[in-house]
């Protein structure tokens, strides 16, 4: 509960058996799921997550190192948009103790995912993933929600009728009070400009990132994420603005720069 964010607090559960199995029966598309494996019966989500080919991940949460290594042995291989809504070092009865970020950094094969938007983590921290886990455990992610592309103001993150009011201000979504970053505004080329601009990470580092990484990650890199013979032909084209001027997917144009 206490890294819940923007999440809306009447949501949050223990992973229940009866419930996730049923879903993950009937909508076969859901390909990832994030939980906190502190929770009762996370590990065991974890495990089930795995069996039907399904990327489990640690978000929204105070796991210690412990829990971590212990929902990464069991199937939890990614850092859902890391340092937002996770654990750093805590003290528990005056002890301290490593958290999720700690943990991340210490579990070599453990990919993380950052909202490089330039406003959710700052320069130091960019800079520090990628001195530590590289461009091949780290992956960029917009963890955009409807407002992206849209003008400044209020607007809705979750369902329209039930969903969590949210203003969007300094080119990011924030709960009305300020308290929190809900969700991101933030577009793809903005995410390359920032590691590039921000954290002086190099182009092709960065691109793999937002390319090959992630589709390895999702466990689509035999079809995605690269240039090579017999995979689709999803293709940006931009220039040394990371200005986009043309896309292609599956080796059709849906869009070219006039």
């Amino acid at each position: 509960m206490n890294q819940r964010g923007a999440e809306d607090p009447k949501y949050i559960r223990d992973p229940d058996p009866a419930e996730y199995k049923e879903i993950l029966e009937n909508y076969p598309s859901i390909k990832r799921w994030s939980a906190a494996p502190e929770l009762k019966g996370a590990i065991e989500f974890g495990k089930y997550l795995s069996s039907k080919n399904v990327l489990a991940a640690i978000a929204h949460t105070d796991a210690v190192y412990e829990e971590v290594l212990d929902a990464f042995q069991n199937g939890y291989s990614l850092a859902t948009h890391f340092y937002s809504a996770m654990s750093g070092v805590t003290r528990r009865n005056a002890y301290r103790y490593a958290g999720v970020i700690e943990s991340a950094y210490l579990l070599d094969d453990m990919d993380v995912e950052i909202i490089a938007d330039g406003k959710h983590l700052p320069e130091p921290l960019l800079k520090l993933i990628y001195k530590i886990k590289g461009s091949s455990h780290t992956a960029l992610i917009t963890d955009a929600m409807r407002a992206a592309g849209m003008p400044e103001g209020e607007s809705i993150l979750g369902g329209l009728q039930n969903g969590v009011k949210v203003i969007v201000e300094d080119g990011v979504a924030k709960l009305p009070d300020r308290t929190s970053f809900a969700g991101s505004v933030a577009t793809t080329d903005r995410l390359v400009r920032t590691m590039m601009n921000m954290a002086g990470v190099p182009l092709l580092n960065t691109i793999q990132m937002i390319t090959d990484t992630p589709a390895r990650v999702m466990k689509v890199n035999d079809r995605k994420g690269s240039l090579q013979p017999g995979k689709d032909a999803d293709i940006l084209i931009f220039d040394d603005t990371i200005t986009i001027a043309m896309t292609m997917v599956n080796g059709t144009i849906v869009y070219q720069k006039n």
